[in-house]
């Protein structure tokens, strides 16, 4: 006989919207949501949901899917690789596409408005923003407390943080003294803004820019790089240029400035229209605000009793294989099926265990394989360079375990699994 099974989500971005989503057809899951920040809101700009976390979305169900679609999500034709410098500067390295495959490629979405939409049917009375999490204190009948800046507490069953890179769950579970319990700096950084449809299809042109054939840019130079996509549903492009510093590998920097004069030299000798791009776009002001990408070291566990993290929280990555929101959804469709299965609290620390078994290797494994493909895309790969034909050999194969991943096969083995462990 199933009774309720309590469950407390730490974290309110995409990661956390995704699961309590996934969640709330259980009837018999009391799912809430806590937020830290006054509003439940997302930073950031667009992202890109692949393949593999389309079919995830589906799997989740078709109201999953609505979101996507609500938010002015645009699905992209291709994705192209072009090689900014050296010999064939400027000629396309590589293309995934949809009409040569026959397969979904990826859609750009804007962080906010997938948020906002994976929310509204969320009951208010599940939501509690402006709650910061201090500590949990665990009971003696099993269940646990939580613990918030306000002096407010919750108790539950189940905890999930979804609270992303500066996870104070990941702490919880793993030791605040931990070597993996914080993030560290890739050295990588990237600058990112948001143009109207019209001035950026100007600046970098029609043909690259265009919402009928709508595809995803990403340019290869000397330790420069150049992402430009369309989104909401063709009003906005976002456009971002990165650079990789290996003095700033596991430093303390989150952010550093760069001046317009730096931005210009970075781009001189890049195709013309580029250069002319980053000058107009991005050099009007005497300097741009750039973020370090950092990622999790690998964690032993994402699980300890009856507390777990996904998303951010578990598996913080660099973007280079725009994988960071696709596992996410990914782990919300294992976790939802895993606590849906489960019948009492027992049961669903059994449901964790599973989650933590399959979803840890996955995820650890994209983090890793991510920050080689940063190095690859700034021209830093040693095998590659700036070579077009290895950068044709050894880039879009690194794509292939990530976005053909089986992910209606990958949840019913772990409800089987579940279902083995749990019987009598």
């Amino acid at each position: 006989m199933s009774r309720s099974i309590r469950i407390a989500i730490n974290g309110g971005g995409l990661a956390g919207a995704c699961l309590i989503h996934a969640l709330l057809p259980y009837e018999h899951l009391d799912v809430h949501i806590f937020e830290s920040a006054p509003a439940f809101k997302e930073s950031g700009m667009a992202i890109g949901i692949a393949r593999n976390a389309l079919s995830a979305l589906d799997l989740i169900g078709p109201l999953a899917a609505q979101c996507l679609e609500r938010a002015g999500a645009v699905p992209m034709v291709g994705v192209r690789f072009m090689l900014a410098q050296g010999e064939g500067m400027g000629n396309m390295i590589d293309e995934t596409k949809e009409e040569a495959t026959g397969k979904r490629v990826t859609s750009i979405v804007h962080r906010a408005a997938f948020l906002r939409e994976l929310l509204v049917s969320v009951p208010k009375e599940r939501m509690h923003a402006d709650k910061r999490l201090e500590k949990v204190d665990h009971n003696s009948n099993g269940s646990i407390t939580l613990r918030f800046a306000d002096e407010s507490d919750h108790e539950c069953d189940i905890l999930i943080g979804a609270d992303g890179i500066h996870s104070t769950v990941r702490k919880i579970i793993l030791g605040k003294d931990d070597a993996a319990a914080s993030p560290r700096n890739t050295g990588s950084w990237c600058i990112m803004t948001l143009k109207p449809y019209t001035e950026a299809r100007a600046k970098i042109g029609e043909q690259l820019v265009n919402i009928d054939d709508a595809r995803e840019y990403s340019w290869i130079g000397d330790t420069s790089y150049i992402l430009h996509n369309v989104l909401q549903q063709g009003e906005l492009v976002q456009l971002v240029v990165a650079s990789h510093e290996k003095e700033a590998e596991n430093s303390d920097k989150w952010t550093r400035t760069v001046s317009a004069d730096e931005l210009r030299k970075m781009y001189a000798a890049w195709p013309p229209h580029l250069s002319k791009a980053v000058d107009e776009l991005l050099c009007n002001g005497p300097e741009q605000h750039a973020m370090y990408f950092w990622e999790h070291p690998n964690a032993h566990t994402y699980v300890s009793g009856p507390i777990c993290v996904m998303g951010d929280a578990a598996h913080a990555t660099s973007p280079w294989q725009g994988a960071g929101g696709g596992m996410s959804i990914e782990d919300s469709l294992v976790l939802s099926s895993l606590l849906g299965r489960s019948n009492t609290p027992v049961e669903a620390l059994t449901a964790l265990n599973i989650y933590d078994k399959v979803r840890r290797p996955r995820t650890q494994q994209i983090v890793e394989s991510s920050r080689g493909t940063g190095l690859i895309v700034n021209g830093l790969g040693d095998e590659t360079k700036l070579d077009s034909g290895k950068l044709r050999e050894k880039l879009l194969p690194r794509w292939d375990f990530i976005l053909n991943f089986d992910n209606e096969k990958a949840r019913d083995e772990a409800v089987e699994m579940l279902a083995t462990e749990l019987k009598p």
